[in-house]
């Protein structure tokens, strides 16, 4: 009950809006914290003519939003529970839209030595072996998710006081690294936004296995004939226009890109 409550609070209202003219779409905690809706939220108004209501939540708790018919479209970041997702009907395709990769964050002093990892495994061995703090989102999230295949890519036995789940965002999560002065897995967009560094730093990163891909999904007015179908429809065609191209290569925060552009075609 408690986390229902927290992912009702998490609800933002860009606008105000009759429901004929706004879209529900469910977007993850690290697409929302890296700003970048800031951008496109008001040119989707301004070329569509249509308000955007996005509720912000993980991977996991966007993808059962429309496994309800509670939202009209979804943007996550987990292939796995994506293709699940359309496969079992409750959307009606996937397209790809930008990516950008997941970093691991951790103290300036490095106590487990993860600079100089080999791989994503390797860093995650390595925190294990020095029991450094980590903490982990532990919210079933896209970042979640891919925290724990790593996790188990790398044998490595999770257990003990110096892991840790905050249960929370990536913001929270973020939050919660810094106060404790603790190693945390994060997208790059996230962290790049984030104020409370402290003092942490972006420790490792590079691993193909980082690859981070977000993708939109409109749920299936078919199942749930009260979705806006059309709208979604419309919406995605924005969202891979040379526009949101333009709007999603030109992002950036001291000069870093958060995110690649990379629409497939329908």
């Amino acid at each position: 009950m408690r986390r229902l409550l927290g992912t009702l609070l998490a609800t933002l209202l860009i606008a105000s809006a009759s429901s004929a003219e706004t879209l529900r779409m469910a977007v993850t905690t690290s697409f929302y914290n890296s700003g970048l809706s800031e951008i496109l939220l008001p040119e989707i108004k301004s070329d569509l003519g249509f308000d955007i209501q996005l509720i912000v939540v993980g991977t996991g708790q966007a993808l059962r939003l429309g496994e309800a018919g509670d939202v009209d479209a979804i943007l996550v970041h987990s292939r796995a529970a994506e293709d699940q997702f359309i496969s079992a009907g409750y959307g009606t395709h996937r397209r790809e839209i930008m990516y950008n990769d997941f970093v691991f964050i951790g103290p300036s002093g490095d106590p487990a030595g993860i600079r100089q990892a080999s791989s994503a495994a390797d860093a995650l061995r390595a925190i294990a072996n020095a029991t450094a703090p980590f903490i982990s989102r532990g919210d079933d999230s896209g970042t979640h998710i891919k925290e724990q295949n790593l996790w188990s890519q790398s044998g490595a036995t999770v257990e003990g006081n110096w892991y840790r789940a905050a249960g929370a965002g990536m913001g929270t999560t973020l939050n919660v690294a810094s106060g404790m002065n603790a190693y945390v897995f994060s997208d790059r967009a996230s962290w790049l936004n984030f104020g409370n560094k402290g003092t942490l730093e972006l420790l490792y990163a590079g691993d193909p296995s980082l690859f981070n891909q977000y993708a939109y999904i409109p749920v299936n007015p078919a199942r749930w004939p009260h979705v806006q179908g059309d709208m979604a429809l419309t919406l995605e065609g924005w969202l891979a226009s040379e526009k949101a191209a333009a709007l999603i290569n030109g992002y950036t925060i001291n000069g870093e890109h958060l995110f690649t552009f990379n629409a497939t075609q329908p």
